[in-house]
């Protein structure tokens, strides 16, 4: 019998290799591209203002002559490094409340409630009103993103701590006084990092959309650094004529989060076969 079940862990294989070679290649274009670039991405050249792709632009130029390529490479950086930022104070911060939570019964409760509360208002106008009371650099991005996305991460971890933590080998720790924090890092830590490598690579591609929404809407990176959210807000005067503005960051973006997704989704089912099933 060629059994679905037999085929299924092939899919799997394919979805991790997918994604995992298109986040390569989007890597290999960042760093080569940088190596060939012709053009700083905020050299101004109003003789070249919205031209098209070509031999000199070959992803044409935006409204002020600027190099589109340049500006989407480093765009790449930025955009990458700040959810790289969210990505990392999200897994530090969510992991120890959730620690905490999972396994001290009289905080549970109120670190939880904190976490609901956070997570019933909608992520990108928590993260615009924090912006608005702190300002938008990109320090304040990072925190902004890292509040409205560490409750998912403490909720995860929690729950995975409440289970843990009444298992046989973390009861047998207990009673020989092997202390709280060697508890906590040594014996339940371990069992919570596959799920949490798993929420963390889609907490990723969530904070990439997080700052391209809210530099889109001038609230997040700040001109003239270039970060993919704001090269699209930039081109809204100007797409009409000038189609390349959208398509090419467009294309960054949405290939950089399903990249993501595909390493996420593809990591999730090897970590929890039960998943293969859905």
């Amino acid at each position: 019998m060629t059994s679905l079940a037999l085929r299924r862990p092939s899919a799997l294989n394919l979805m991790l290799v997918a994604g995992g070679l298109l986040a390569l290649i989007i890597v290999a274009l960042l760093v080569l591209g940088t190596l060939a670039l012709r053009y700083e991405p905020n050299v101004l050249d109003y003789a070249q203002i919205l031209t098209g792709p070509s031999a000199d632009h070959l992803l044409g130029t935006d409204a002020l002559g600027r190099d589109l390529l340049a500006r989407i490479i480093y765009g790449g950086y930025n955009s990458l490094f700040i959810g790289a930022c969210v990505m990392v104070t999200t897994a530090v911060v969510g992991t120890m409340i959730g620690l905490v939570a999972g396994t001290t019964p009289r905080l549970d409760g109120l670190l939880m409630r904190l976490m609901d509360v956070l997570m019933g208002f909608p992520a990108l106008l928590l993260a615009l009103a924090i912006l608005a009371a702190l300002g938008n650099t990109a320090v304040n991005v990072v925190l902004a993103l890292s509040l409205v996305y560490t409750p998912r991460t403490a909720r995860i971890v929690r729950g995975d701590a409440l289970v843990l933590s009444q298992l046989p080998y973390v009861e047998a720790a207990k009673s020989i006084g092997a202390s709280r924090w060697r508890i906590l890092f040594v014996h339940i830590l371990p069992g919570i990092v596959p799920a949490l490598v798993v929420q963390e690579t889609f907490l990723f591609a969530y904070a990439i959309l997080g700052e391209a929404g809210l530099s889109f809407v001038g609230l997040g990176l700040q001109p003239p650094n270039p970060s993919w959210g704001n090269i699209l807000g930039e081109a809204r005067a100007s797409f009409q004529q000038a189609w390349w503005l959208v398509v090419f960051p467009g294309f960054a973006l949405a290939f950089t989060v399903l990249a993501l997704n595909l390493i996420g989704d593809g990591l999730g089912q090897a970590i929890d076969p039960k998943r293969r099933n859905l």
